[in-house]
């Protein structure tokens, strides 16, 4: 199979052919139709954040076709669409896991990271961390939801009952969850790079509210502030343009360090907090939510060999919405 490979230190994929792989017990094989690109990709591919093993295949907003099934699976056949997530498997045995906080367990396994991902023709995933997806589901507009929605979602979910809702960073991420939280009956305040004007205009097409630079306050104090920029300095500002008793929740998986700030900002009981990775129980939660909201994804599609443009053109904010590597659809 093809795929891109990124070696330790290289800072650039590299395209391979590898093996295809074999399921083992409890897997199956899925042939890659679509993956998303990710902004944890782009912290692997930058150093930001270090795989366990080397070299690593990234990608895990993937959409598939089951084509094989490995021994003691049930439930999935082949032909099966499929999606493929972050959280790749946990022990099921560890405090974490027995208290439904599968996302902080100790031995976690994630797509991408620890285990190879969907920047290839075929990967091999844990049954029972699958998704099933329609069949219908249109690999593109699909891929981004695996991870960009569900972290969204989550995110969402840690802010309770916001009515006003600031999204930091109108990306991948915040354009799923703006049309989620628009539909739902919330006011949406979108918060882009500073002079980012088309970005600001997307964000109003989208039906936000409000959209300006991130280091303007919004015309009304927010509920909740969502961060999804991996900007530490973003976490004052957010702190500041929410409400006594509001939350600023930090969505994404890295973030560069966040300055000293005075306490004044998170006194009168603000509470700042983060998502680290994502439940089973999200992931259907969301899937559940998603079939009865009108949202649509923004994608720019890209070939498997050309992931380094689409990694380059995340890094630069010169998208729209979301990238996608398709390749068999």
């Amino acid at each position: 199979m093809r795929a891109m490979v990124l070696d330790r230190g290289a800072g650039r994929l590299a395209p391979r052919e590898l093996p295809r792989p074999e399921p083992r017990a409890g897997e199956i094989l899925v042939r890659v139709l679509a993956c998303g690109v990710c902004r944890t990709d782009l912290h692997v591919v930058d150093g930001e954040l270090e795989p366990p093993r080397w070299p690593v295949i990234p990608g895990h907003e993937v959409v598939g076709e089951v084509t094989e099934v490995g021994e003691g699976v049930a439930g999935f056949k082949r032909g099966e669409r499929v999606g493929l997530a972050w959280l790749a498997g946990a022990c099921g045995e560890c405090e974490y896991c027995r208290r439904g906080e599968e996302n902080l367990c100790p031995r976690a396994e994630f797509t991408g990271f620890s285990r190879p991902g969907g920047y290839a023709e075929y990967v091999t995933a844990r049954a029972d961390y699958a998704y099933k997806l329609p069949g219908d589901a249109e690999p593109v507009a699909t891929a981004p939801l695996l991870c960009a929605g569900l972290i969204g979602y989550r995110t969402w979910r840690k802010a309770g009952e916001a009515q006003r809702v600031g999204l930091y960073g109108f990306g991948a991420a915040a354009h799923i969850l703006a049309q989620l939280l628009v539909a739902d009956g919330k006011a949406v305040y979108a918060f882009t790079r500073p002079g980012d004007e088309a970005g600001q205009a997307f964000a109003r097409r989208l039906g936000a509210a409000w959209a300006g630079d991130s280091d303007r306050p919004p015309p009304e104090p927010l509920d909740a502030a969502l961060i999804f920029a991996p900007v530490g300095a973003l976490v004052p500002a957010a702190l500041e343009a929410v409400r006594p008793g509001g939350s600023v929740v930090c969505g994404g998986i890295h973030m560069s360090d966040i300055p000293s700030f005075p306490y004044r900002l998170l006194w009168e009981e603000r509470r700042l907090e983060s998502v680290a990775n994502l439940t089973r129980a999200d992931g259907h939660g969301f899937l559940e939510k998603i079939a009865e909201s009108p949202v649509r994804t923004e994608t720019r599609r890209y070939e498997l060999a050309d992931a380094n443009d689409a990694l380059d053109d995340l890094r630069a904010g010169r998208l729209e919405g979301a990238a996608v590597l398709a390749h068999g659809s």
